[in-house]
C-alpha cells in the first residue's frame, strides 16, 4: 500500500522570486526616472548656457549694426554689404532662441525682470524705443522725443553735432529687431502714443523749485531762480510740467517775492519765469486762482527793473486771455497799477493797454477802470501822439460807458477825435475814432450842440462823406449813421439815435 506524502507547506521559491522581481522593477524605475530628472536638468542647463551664449552673440551683432548708422552713411562707406550679412546673422540667432524657448522656458522671464539692450532704448525718453527714427546724424531716437528736442534744439543729443537737416527717417531695420526681441522675450512693447512729451529736460527741475523756496543760500537761491527762467524759456514741456507735476509749485515759486528785502534781481527772474509759465493755455486758470500771483504780480507794476514791471504786465495780460481770470484780475487793485503804467509810457504801454483792454471786455470791469482814471490817461497819451492806435482801441470799448464818455467831453476830446481823422492814417485807428464819436454823440444829452460842431466839420472837410466811401465796414457805418443825424439836424428836426 503506498503511503500519502503529507506537505505541510506549500513551496515559496515562486512567491518570493514574484516578489523580489517586482521590488527590482519598481527600483529600476526610480532609478530610471532619476536619471532622467539628471539628464532633463543637465539638458536644460546646456540649453540655458546655450541661450545665454546666442544673447551675448545678439547683443554683439545689434552693437555693430547699430554703429553703422543711417542707410545712407552704409552706402556711402562701401559698408551695406557687411551691413546685410550682420542682419542675417541677427535674424538667424533671433530664429535659433525662438526654437529654444518652447523647450526651457528659460527666454520667457516677466516683463518687470527682463533686461531691454540698451541698443533698444532711447537715449531721451529712458525707454524701449516705440517708433524708432534717425536723424542726420545718424543716430536713433524715438520719435515723439526728438521731434520735442527739435524744437528748440539743433543738434544731436548724444553727439552734439550740428544737424544738416531737421528730417525723421523710420529706422525700420531697429523696429524689427525690436519686434522679435519683444517676441523671443515675451515683452510687452508699448503702443505709439500723441501724448505731449511732459518729462523731457525735466530732470532737476523740482531740486531747483526746492532751492528758490528753501535756499542754503541768498546766492544759491539766485543762481536756481536764473537757471529755473533760462528753463521755462526754452522748454515747452518743462512749462507743462512744472505746473502739473510738481505739487504747490506756483506758491512755492512766489514765497521769496513776498519778502521784505526782495532781492531785485531775484525778483525780475522769478516774475519772468512765471510770465513763461503762463503761455500755457492749461496752466492760466491754476496761476490765476493761486491766491499770492494777483497781488505779487500788482506789487510787482510798481517797484522792481524796468523788465520786472514790463514781464508783469505781459503775464497779466497772458492771464486775462481767459474769461474766468479777468474777474479775478478786475477785482483787485491791479487795474490802478496797470493804468499807472500806460501813464508812465514807454516799454510798458502795448503790454499795459492790452492787459486792460482785456480786463475791461467784462462790463463790470469797466467801471472800475474808469474809476481809477483810465480816460484822463488815455486821451492825454493820444493827443501827445503816443501808442494811439492801441490806445484808441481801448477808448473806443469803454466809451460804452456814460461816464466815460462824459469825461470825454468834459475833457473836450471830440476835437481830437475829428483831427484824427482828417489825417491819414491806417483803417483800423480811423475805425476806431469814428466810432468814439459816434458813442459822444449818441449818448450825449446835449446831442444837438455836439451834432453841430460835427456838421461844421462836414461843412469844413467833407469828413464823414470821405469815411463813408473808403473806410472800414464799421466805419462806413458809423460814418453813414453820423450823415443821417446832420442831415435831419439840418432840417430841424430831432436826430434819431441809434
Amino acid at each position: 500500500m503506498l503511503s500519502k506524502r503529507v506537505i505541510s507547506q506549500p513551496p515559496r521559491k515562486p512567491i518570493m522570486l514574484f516578489t523580489n522581481s517586482i521590488t527590482y522593477w519598481r527600483t529600476g524605475k526610480r532609478r530610471f526616472q532619476k536619471v532622467l530628472c539628471i539628464r532633463d536638468s543637465i539638458l536644460r542647463q546646456k540649453m540655458a548656457v546655450d541661450a545665454d551664449t546666442l544673447k551675448r552673440e545678439l547683443k554683439k551683432i545689434l552693437t555693430e549694426i547699430l554703429s553703422y548708422g543711417s542707410k545712407d552713411r552704409a552706402e556711402t562707406d562701401g559698408s551695406s554689404g557687411v551691413l546685410m550679412k550682420a542682419i542675417d546673422e541677427a535674424n538667424r540667432i533671433i530664429n535659433c532662441l525662438r526654437e529654444l524657448e518652447p523647450e526651457t522656458g528659460i527666454l520667457s522671464p516677466s516683463p518687470e525682470k527682463v533686461d531691454v539692450p540698451k541698443e533698444f532704448i532711447c537715449t531721451l525718453s529712458k525707454k524701449i524705443m516705440i517708433e524708432p527714427v534717425i536723424i542726420a546724424s545718424g543716430q536713433t531716437y524715438e520719435k515723439r522725443y526728438i521731434k520735442e528736442w527739435l524744437k528748440r534744439e539743433r543738434t544731436c543729443p548724444i553727439s552734439n553735432q550740428v544737424l544738416s537737416h531737421l528730417s525723421l527717417t523710420p529706422n525700420l531695420l531697429v523696429d524689427e529687431l525690436i519686434t522679435q526681441w519683444c517676441i523671443v522675450n515675451k515683452f510687452e512693447r508699448p503702443k505709439s502714443s500723441e501724448d505731449i512729451v511732459t518729462e523731457l529736460f525735466t530732470d532737476g527741475i523740482d531740486s531747483l523749485l526746492q532751492r528758490i523756496s528753501s535756499p542754503s543760500s541768498v546766492a544759491d537761491q539766485a543762481q536756481a531762480a536764473e537757471e529755473l527762467r533760462r528753463q521755462t524759456k526754452r522748454f515747452a514741456n518743462v512749462r507743462t510740467f512744472f505746473v502739473s507735476q510738481l505739487h504747490d509749485s506756483i506758491k512755492r515759486l512766489l514765497t521769496p517775492l513776498s519778502a521784505v528785502d526782495l532781492n531785485i534781481e531775484l525778483q525780475e527772474n522769478l516774475v519772468t519765469t512765471l510770465f513763461n509759465l503762463s503761455i500755457v493755455e492749461k496752466n492760466k486758470t491754476v496761476i490765476a486762482e493761486t491766491p499770492l500771483v494777483i497781488p505779487l504780480l500788482t506789487k510787482s507794476l510798481k517797484q522792481g527793473t524796468a523788465e520786472t514791471r514790463r514781464n508783469s504786465a505781459a503775464t497779466l495780460l497772458s492771464l486775462s486771455a481767459i474769461d474766468s481770470n479777468r474777474l479775478i484780475i478786475g477785482n483787485s487793485e491791479t487795474l490802478k497799477a496797470l493804468i499807472g503804467l500806460i501813464e508812465e509810457g514807454g516799454l510798458f504801454t502795448t503790454e499795459a493797454a492790452s492787459a486792460v483792454f482785456n480786463i475791461c471786455t467784462v462790463s463790470e470791469n469797466r467801471e472800475k477802470a474808469i474809476s481809477s482814471g483810465l480816460i484822463p490817461v488815455l486821451t492825454n497819451k493820444i493827443k501827445e501822439g503816443t501808442n494811439v492806435a492801441e490806445l484808441l482801441s481801448l477808448l473806443a470799448l469803454v466809451s460804452t460807458h456814460n461816464r466815460g464818455v462824459k469825461e470825454m467831453n468834459d475833457l473836450g476830446f471830440i476835437s481830437d477825435l475829428l483831427s484824427i481823422l482828417r489825417k491819414p492814417s491806417c483803417p483800423v485807428t480811423h475805425e476806431n475814432a469814428a466810432v468814439i464819436v459816434f458813442n459822444m454823440c449818441d449818448r450825449n444829452r446835449d446831442m444837438s450842440g455836439r451834432l453841430s460842431v460835427l456838421s461844421e466839420e462836414e461843412n469844413q472837410h467833407a469828413t464823414f462823406t470821405k469815411l463813408a466811401k473808403q473806410g472800414s465796414d464799421r466805419a462806413v457805418r458809423k460814418a453813414e449813421a453820423i450823415l443821417r443825424w446832420l442831415k435831419r439836424h439840418g432840417t430841424g428836426k430831432a436826430p434819431q439815435r441809434g
